[in-house]
């Protein structure tokens, strides 16, 4: 069980295309850390997610944008309770999560009604990536990353 208390405010521009997000305070309160075998909490996807810290994001250039995606990091989103991205040293942004599936087999899974695991850029705008992520235990984690090396062909 995760308490999220939000007050959201706009920023005035559109997270769709890669602008500010709305601006976020989130108090947060730690979950039981008991294993569920589903990889539903920090105790079972922190290994997983400091052994693949090089897979959080990547950068793909498509149809004339710069996408940025996540998809990574949604697939161990059920021991997560935020993500925050900073694009070209802008400040840390928030980027919801979705819910996790817990009455599925596959929690962590994505299904279409989750949304799209990206954010749309300006063609060659995104030069670096800075990625934190709040754990349900609420440790965080920190990744800093630049376009050529998370690239996509």
């Amino acid at each position: 069980f995760v308490a999220i208390v939000a007050v959201a405010g706009t920023s005035g521009s559109d997270p769709a295309q890669g602008s500010a997000a709305p601006s976020t305070s989130v108090a947060l309160v730690a979950e039981d850390q008991t294993p569920t075998g589903k990889f539903t909490t920090a105790t079972e996807v922190k290994p997983i997610m400091a052994a693949t810290r090089g897979n959080w994001v990547a950068v793909r250039e498509w149809d004339g944008q710069d996408l940025i995606y996540v998809t990574h990091i949604w697939a161990w989103r059920c021991g997560l309770v935020q993500l925050e991205l900073s694009v070209n040293d802008a400040g840390f942004e928030p980027w919801a999560l979705p819910d996790c599936h817990t009455d599925t087999a596959q929690p962590n899974g994505i299904t279409d009604k989750d949304g799209l695991p990206y954010r749309a850029f300006d063609l060659q705008s995104v030069h670096s990536l800075d990625v934190r992520v709040t754990y349900d235990d609420l440790s965080t984690d920190q990744a800093s990353f630049q376009r050529a090396d998370v690239l996509m062909p």
